[in-house]
């Protein structure tokens, strides 16, 4: 192969970075710099300079990152790459595992739990407890409360007081479940995808042996994504690193945004603490976007306090400046995104380069039904859309059985959410109510109850007076008060129960219940939602691929993609900066770092919409200041226009 031409290949910022010295390196990589690039031509730097790549340890978030950069250093250095050791913390950890496991009591040939074979032996424990068929977790809901506390290397009991905070949980049944899972994994000669970390600071922690020999073979350590390391990967690498001290990391604190799965970014600003020889590089020149975009995610991250200051500076010269939208509510929003995107279409820019970006799910509710209704196709990240989600479809079952006592999938669904109620318990209550139920009806409605397994009745209890309501209360009127008080007579715990992200669910609820108000029926908001789902399911059909569609996603599934076109929604007070983040120690200034990354996607145009009002469903309406991010702006770096009522 050719020698690399550095001057050629990269600017002075990545080139310096990519042959920096020996020693610790702090590579602080802004969004749309090079980052890839630069730790890519690092890599072929230490195979051409005749590193050994058997001794050099390139740790990625996902492999195919891993995969992507050792092709790239391939195409520049040969097959010389082969041989490095590349992959996700939990990759190599469970590399090193392989080969001294013994030393911390398991056969080397222990078996990794997935995590339907984790959720098996959670549930065995609850069993074995005698806690399943009672209000208890699920085992999806347990594994998550075990792998934050492992995580964050905190006890399992503060992790579920915090959980489950405010439910009826007893946190002592949860650390039962714990120490049995535990041992049952160790019977099995198993670990979890958790213990795979956990186990591999074990090791380097209780055998120093095994450690030196680690330190000793490696000669340089390369860290990507690092702000979003947890403590545990942070240590594991420390002290991996500690002997030769060749350790190179690479991120970008600005784009920390994960910390509610554990992730520390302070491990990213104490670097140069704890590594005080450090080398440090900033890139900050961004090849992704027209310079406005650029002003306004440096004037709101700017804002910030705890960080490492830097400014993004554009390569492309185009005067386009975002636009800041200002709109009566949520209703006027879609109908306004929707126009634009007809405008940009005709334009001649293809609906996959665009996307619309959110803080929450139900941010973006009023959207699909608008998108539905004018056939335009897309595709939504978490791949469900919401109203086919299933905490949605729980909580609308009870209203469509109240509407239709014949609608048996609407029982089915209601019955599944009770203790001890299967799919064949349900169809045979099923039967034997004649294939109607009509809980309007006192007497049929006795005829359930006493059908039911024990275990289901008390849960019962709580649903059942809402059918009385139904009737007295003329609630066939005002489907969110149905759905309001389902949610606060049963549906609330059975979500923190059952769904590892049940505070977000509940938002979702919550805006669907305000959502119903502008219908006079609760047939007329079940008919509205079965045809805005069947148009969507019929806009996909007339424009077929995936790839010709326009994209929705939240923010934090969004870091890392790029778009032509962004349209950032519902950018008012307490919606984002959301109000439930803000609660958290440190919430406002992650929330200041999701909106640096929701605006950095975008190359070309980037749309601010700023609704000012939703209606509630009392009736009323409750009004929202402009979002902080927005109101910091200075003057002149957006294009207002005030759409008020559309």
């Amino acid at each position: 192969m050719p020698p690399i031409d550095f001057e050629k290949d990269l600017n002075p910022e990545q080139r310096a970075a990519a042959l920096a010295p020996d020693g610790p390196v702090l590579i602080i990589a802004a969004a749309g710099t090079g980052k890839t690039r630069a730790l890519t031509y690092r890599v072929a730097h230490l195979v051409e300079r005749g590193v050994d790549p058997r001794r050099v340890l390139l740790l990625t978030f996902t492999n195919r990152a891993a995969r992507e950069m050792l092709d790239r250093a391939r195409l520049l250095v040969g097959e010389g790459v082969g041989g490095l050791w590349g992959g996700t913390f939990h990759h190599m950890a469970n590399r090193m595992l392989r080969r001294h496991a013994g030393a911390l009591g398991y056969q080397l040939d222990y078996t990794i739990l997935d995590q339907d074979d984790a959720r098996g032996l959670v549930r065995e424990a609850a069993d074995e407890l005698g806690l399943l068929g009672k209000h208890f977790p699920k085992p999806d809901v347990l594994l998550s409360v075990f792998s934050l506390a492992a995580n964050k290397e905190q006890a399992v009991a503060d992790v579920a007081g915090t959980w489950f905070k405010n439910h009826p949980i007893d946190i002592n049944d949860v650390v039962r479940v714990h120490e049995s899972y535990v041992k049952r994994k160790r019977g099995l000669q198993a670990m979890d995808f958790d213990d795979l970390l956990v186990n591999g600071l074990r090791l380097f922690r209780e055998e120093p042996n095994v450690l030196r020999q680690y330190q000793e073979h490696f000669l340089h350590i390369l860290v990507d994504e690092y702000q979003d390391t947890n403590l545990i990967q942070a240590e594991w690498v420390d002290r991996l690193a500690e002997q030769r001290r060749n350790l190179l990391v690479v991120g970008d604190d600005f784009q920390s945004i994960y910390s509610w799965r554990g992730a520390d970014f302070r491990n990213f600003l104490r670097f140069p603490k704890r590594y005080p020889e450090a080398t440090v590089f900033r890139l900050e020149t961004n090849y992704r976007s027209v310079p406005g975009v650029l002003e306004v995610a440096n004037a709101c991250i700017a804002g910030n306090p705890e960080q490492f200051q830097k400014t993004l500076r554009a390569v492309r010269t185009e005067e386009t400046r975002p636009v800041l939208v200002r709109l009566y509510g949520g209703e006027e929003q879609a109908r306004y995104v929707v126009e634009a995107l007809k405008r940009l279409r005709r334009g001649g820019v293809p609906m996959n380069r665009v996307a619309i970006l959110y803080r929450a799910h139900f941010h973006a509710m009023e959207l699909q039904m608008e998108l539905a209704r004018e056939k335009i196709p897309y595709v939504i990240t978490s791949g469900v859309r919401f109203f086919e989600q299933a905490h949605v479809k729980d909580a609308c079952s009870l209203l469509r059985l109240l509407v239709n006592p014949g609608d048996e999938l609407a029982f089915q669904r209601l019955m599944g959410m009770l203790p001890k109620v299967g799919q064949k318990t349900a169809i045979r209550i099923w039967e034997f109510l004649g294939k109607r139920c009509d809980l309007r009806d006192p007497a049929q409605a006795a005829r359930l109850r006493d059908k039911l397994p024990p275990a289901a009745r008390d849960s019962w209890k709580q649903i059942e007076p809402l059918a009385a309501a139904y009737v007295e209360e003329h609630l066939d009127e005002d489907p969110g008060e149905v759905l309001h008080q389902f949610i606060e007579a049963f549906y609330d715990d059975y979500a923190v129960e059952t769904f590892e992200n049940a505070e977000r669910r509940l938002e979702d609820l919550e805006a669907l219940i305000d959502y119903t108000t502008k219908f006079e029926s609760a047939e007329a908001f079940l008919s509205e939602t079965a045809l805005m789902t069947n148009l969507d399911a019929e806009a996909d059909n007339v424009q077929g691929e995936p790839e010709n569609a326009l994209k929705l996603s939240t923010i934090h599934q969004a870091k890392g993609l790029e778009w032509d076109v962004v349209f950032i929604l519902w950018l008012a007070e307490n919606m984002f900066p959301s109000a439930r983040a803000m609660e958290d120690a440190g919430g406002l200034s992650e929330e200041r770092r999701l909106f640096y990354v929701a605006t950095t996607r975008a190359r070309d145009q980037l749309f601010l919409c700023v609704p000012e009002m939703r209606r509630t469903r009392d009736g009323g309406a409750m009004y929202y200041a402009p979002s902080r991010f927005v109101r910091e702006l200075p003057p002149g770096l957006v294009k207002e226009e005030n759409v008020g009522f559309i």
